[in-house]
């Protein structure tokens, strides 16, 4: 098993290079919430196509882009957040990480435009795992789990070097992966 480290939240699930299963294709999975029951965390590199306007009209002229969080109940969303300070709420995963918090005073932060697209990012749906599913995949070596990442990572919108640089972070054991063609048949 190639990952020494256990998942828990505030951590990064890194997808195998030739990991060939749309949803998780050269994926960064933020873990919000790990225990018992299973897993939960949200996909940072795969945009979608549309802003957090254009699901929430109230929203006026927000342009911030909105992330598939993952597979599973893609008619939610969610966000995660680097200002406290200003929100007031949220579940701390990882040191100036949140997870969620009050929606209401969120959205009167946005239309006064008091939230930057660095401090918060949005995402339909989530990424989910039973216990035993997460496990098996990492024996499987399907994915890397990682403490190794400035929180700027979790909040780029630079989403094709998402998972190089995490890659590259984990050291040189691993930097050469990062160059491995996203296709093994090219190699």
């Amino acid at each position: 098993m190639l990952s020494r480290i256990a998942p828990s939240s505030g951590k990064l699930l890194i997808s195998e290079p030739f990991l060939m299963d749309p949803n998780f294709q050269r994926s960064v999975v933020l873990l919000t919430q790990h225990h018992e029951e299973g897993t939960i965390g949200f996909i940072l590199n795969h945009p979608s196509a549309l802003l957090l306007k254009d699901l929430i009209p109230e929203l006026g002229d927000s342009d911030f882009p909105v992330y598939i969080g993952g597979p599973v109940a893609t008619d939610t969303i969610h966000f995660i957040h680097r200002c406290y300070d200003k929100l007031n709420d949220g579940e701390e995963i990882a040191k100036g990480i949140y997870w969620g918090g009050n929606f209401e005073a969120l959205k009167v932060l946005i239309n006064t435009g008091n939230i930057r697209q660095s401090e918060i990012k949005f995402f339909i749906g989530y990424s989910g795992w039973s216990d035993q599913q997460l496990k098996s995949e990492l024996v499987e070596n399907t994915w890397i789990v990682s403490d190794q990442y400035h929180p700027d990572i979790v909040f780029s919108d630079d989403e094709g070097e998402v998972w190089r640089e995490v890659i590259v972070n984990l050291g040189p054991k691993y930097a050469h992966v990062s160059k491995f063609p996203s296709d093994p048949n090219l190699n």
